[in-house]
């Protein structure tokens, strides 16, 4: 009798059991549906966004940082100085490259600049000494801050940001991407035991590792005095070319989309051996456009002048030619970026807005920012982008910088005069009562 109460009690128990098994065997079917619906939403939403953002690597990488489809329209053009130092002489940190950097996302188009490592930075070229050339500057105190202000007087495009780069990082760089395929120009051969530099590398294009790639940036004579033929750019001017020409092979095999999986590799790389004052979050949003870069729409060119012995000081130095540097610096990051019109139909108009004169634009600049420095500044960048600000004055303070144009100056001259300034939003006006083309109020936001 007793057994049969156990058994009808364990049965009870059972069933009791079996209830409940089925009824978490529900909600977990019911949260199953719930997370598979999230993720078919999340995945919807994300690869909406992705499509938006233009699709593809691009689109997708925008969607991760969380751009949006007007994000890249309010991106300027992003402008860097590279200074590249050897660590194998303890103390010593030349600069001997020297490279302004620029990329517009918007436009796809990219410049290198190089600096001669000899420019005469000082105040009296008859006493020039080799303290004064510019690849010292850093040596003396380690700022880089130093350089980045001689190039910005060399060049007038007040460049914000620097990126000191060791010798650690390329050789890491091209050994993380599996080598960069490269046409070595010459035969290469130079020992510096001094140095522990050792150079040995043959005509021809090639797959060149890390340790290959440091010997040919580095690469200006031979053991025997020969150098880069005179057609191609003799000894300095031959090794800048070089190092431009690597540095657009290595981000063209850089942005190949396998390489996508090792940007946590390449970032640590960075880290490591990159001392900059980029911020991380300024940096994202220019990475995900990066990858559509195409390397041929990368203009390359080096500072004009010439090399001049200081007899005074027994000292070779570059002076560069002024003139011929402010019409470089125009063509290289401004003009280029002014397309031609084209009609509804797609047609261009036949007429090129590089025909039309910049002076001839009436320019009122208002210092809405609260800091008189920003003004001058703004005045310095517009008119070495060979525009003519014909009045300047102080407004109400605003956080926005705005360009209100006020006849009928054309939408790629005002898009322009933004990426001179680096930020900005366009608007119209049909009241005009100051007798000016643009009025442009400088905000908080403008660096």
């Amino acid at each position: 009798m007793k057994d049969k109460k156990t058994n009808q009690k364990n049965k009870g128990q059972n069933v009791k059991q079996q209830k409940n098994k089925k009824k978490k065997m529900k909600l977990w079917k019911k949260i199953l549906i719930v997370i598979i619906l999230i993720l078919l939403i999340a995945g919807g939403w994300f690869i909406y966004r992705t499509q938006k953002n233009g699709g593809g690597i691009s689109g997708m990488l925008a969607t991760v940082v969380g751009h949006d489809e007007n994000t890249k329209k309010s991106l300027g053009e992003f402008k860097v100085l590279l200074l590249g130092i050897s660590t194998d002489q303890t103390g010593v940190d030349l600069t001997d490259t020297i490279i302004v950097a620029s990329y517009n996302p918007n436009t796809q188009k990219a410049t290198l600049l190089s600096i001669p490592r000899d420019t005469y930075t000082g105040k009296t070229p008859s006493k020039a000494t080799a303290y004064e050339k510019i690849n010292s500057l850093y040596n003396r105190k380690h700022r880089p801050d130093e350089t980045l202000e001689a190039v910005n007087k060399i060049t007038g495009l007040g460049i914000e940001y620097y990126a000191v780069i060791k010798t650690e990082a390329l050789i890491e760089l091209v050994d993380a991407i599996g080598g960069v395929t490269f046409n070595v120009p010459m035969d290469m051969y130079y020992n510096d035991k001094t140095q522990d530099l050792h150079i040995n590398l043959k005509k021809g294009e090639q797959l060149l590792d890390g340790d290959k790639a440091e010997q040919l940036v580095r690469f200006r004579h031979n053991d025997d005095g020969t150098s880069y033929p005179e057609e191609y750019g003799d000894n300095d001017t031959g090794r800048m070319r070089t190092q431009r020409e690597f540095i657009m092979a290595t981000i063209k095999q850089t942005a190949k989309p396998e390489n996508i999986f090792k940007l946590g590799q390449i970032l640590e790389i960075a880290e490591k051996n990159i001392i900059t004052n980029i911020d991380f979050d300024v940096a994202k949003d220019y990475i995900p456009y990066i990858v559509e870069f195409n390397t041929e729409n990368m203009l390359t060119e080096t500072l004009p002048g010439e090399n001049k012995y200081v007899t005074a000081t027994s000292t070779w130095m570059f002076f560069y030619d002024e003139e011929e540097t402010e019409s470089l610096i125009q063509e290289l990051f401004y003009d280029r970026d002014i397309q031609e019109e084209t009609t509804e139909n797609g047609e261009t108009t036949g007429e090129s807005n590089n025909s039309i004169s910049k002076a001839d634009i009436k320019l009122e600049v208002l210092n809405g920012s609260g800091n008189a420095t920003k003004l001058q500044n703004a005045i310095k960048e517009l008119e070495g982008a060979g525009y003519k600000v014909a009045r300047t004055g102080t407004t109400n303070t605003t956080s926005k910088t705005t360009i209100v144009n006020k006849t009928d100056v054309k939408e790629t001259l005002l898009k322009n005069m933004k990426d001179v300034l680096g930020t900005g939003t366009i608007s119209s006006s049909e009241i005009n009562n100051s007798k000016v083309d643009v009025t442009i109020v400088i905000g908080k936001d403008y660096k």
